[in-house]
């Protein structure tokens, strides 16, 4: 009974360690136990879901760039979202947070706009994959994506639609690091992220780890 209990317990604690993507949706359920066996937020780039599912989700988004909402189970990471283009994405080259963000608080994070790169090549009809990584205070990364279709008549979330759990917070880290990172293929482009509630937070000895494991690469 008590060995149970031990395993539930641990069970809980991973689980809790994940995060998810609501919107745009998540590629396919990497979260609890009825997940498929073979995805784990562990494995890069996109928790072992390949970009090549027939059902998965594809979501409008504005050409301007759109709403990201995350849930969120740590007491704080570090959050960095980057952009691969294309209909079955393996090299997300372009980081749409720089400087990244260290995020404090349980619950909701919504982000209203996610600002592109100006020079970004997509038009009406271009199809692209998120990719959200996070790093927590044991330092290991956790990788999730979310497909969209740039759209003109798609619209951004509003209002109730994205707003953010009470007490979470975000601010970006600004440090000698944030010079543009090295993608797989070559510099990786930098847009600015839009972010709600900010506030100061203190960094952690994680931070080197954070920039290998996330800045700008499908690693």
């Amino acid at each position: 009974m008590a060995a149970l209990a031990l395993l539930l317990l641990a069970t809980a604690s991973v689980t809790q360690a994940h995060f998810g993507i609501e919107y745009p949706p998540m590629r396919a359920n990497t979260l609890g136990s009825s997940r498929n066996s073979s995805y784990s937020q562990w494995l890069q780039p996109c928790a072992g879901v390949p970009g090549n599912l027939t059902d998965r989700p594809i979501t409008p988004w504005p050409l301007s760039g759109g709403s990201l909402k995350l849930d969120l189970h740590h007491p704080w990471t570090y959050i960095f979202i980057n952009l691969g283009l294309g209909s079955d994405v393996s090299n997300f080259n372009y980081t749409l947070t720089n400087p990244f963000w260290n995020e404090t608080g349980n619950g909701t994070l919504c982000v209203p706009k996610l600002a592109l790169p100006a020079d970004l090549p997509v038009t009406d009809g271009s199809q692209a994959s998120l990719q959200v990584v996070t790093v927590g205070d044991d330092g290991n990364a956790l990788y999730n994506c979310a497909d969209i279709v740039f759209s003109a008549n798609a619209t951004a979330l509003e209002g109730n639609a994205c707003a953010n759990s009470t007490g979470l917070s975000v601010v970006p880290v600004v440090t000698a690091a944030n010079a543009p990172a090295n993608g797989t293929n070559g510099t990786a482009k930098t847009g600015t992220g839009a972010v709600n509630g900010v506030n100061a937070a203190a960094l952690s000895s994680v931070m080197a780890l954070a920039m290998v494991f996330a800045l700008g690469m499908s690693l």
